[in-house]
């Protein structure tokens, strides 16, 4: 079976596209299973990195709505076994305001490996690896 074509790799772009489009949380939620977690590994945003439960997951992509006005993710690679996937993920979000020294409308940049986990052809474990192109 092509990556493409694995069942929990087409859920996993359906739900990138949805937190792309700055999707309602609870549109966002048929994606995630009740126990999901949601790990950001220590990056520039989050120097001690981030865990989330479903309800802190949804309430951060509320948030994202207010600082962001888009964002765009393109699935550069996907990789699945079993109940896993694996994305290379480039992302892009434009400011809604000011961000430290960058002006709203500015577009700052990432490069994003993602693991996610499914139980009952839901998300039940996502851990991202984001790195920031510089803020400049």
């Amino acid at each position: 079976m092509v990556n493409d074509e694995h069942r929990n790799v087409r859920i996993a772009r359906r739900y990138h596209e949805a937190v792309a489009r700055l999707a309602a949380p609870e549109e966002l939620e048929e994606f995630l299973h009740p126990d999901m977690t949601h790990s950001q590994l220590p990056n520039v945003l989050f120097p001690a990195g981030v865990v989330r439960d479903l309800a802190e997951t949804l309430a951060a992509s509320a948030q994202a709505r207010m600082l962001l006005t888009a964002q765009h993710y393109e699935v550069v690679n996907a990789v699945a076994s079993g109940d896993q996937v694996a994305l290379e993920v480039t992302w892009s979000g434009t400011l809604a305001s000011g961000f430290g020294h960058l002006p709203a409308g500015h577009v700052i940049r990432a490069h994003i490996a993602a693991f996610l986990e499914f139980r009952d052809g839901k998300i039940v474990a996502q851990r991202n690896y984001d790195c920031y192109e510089p803020f400049a």
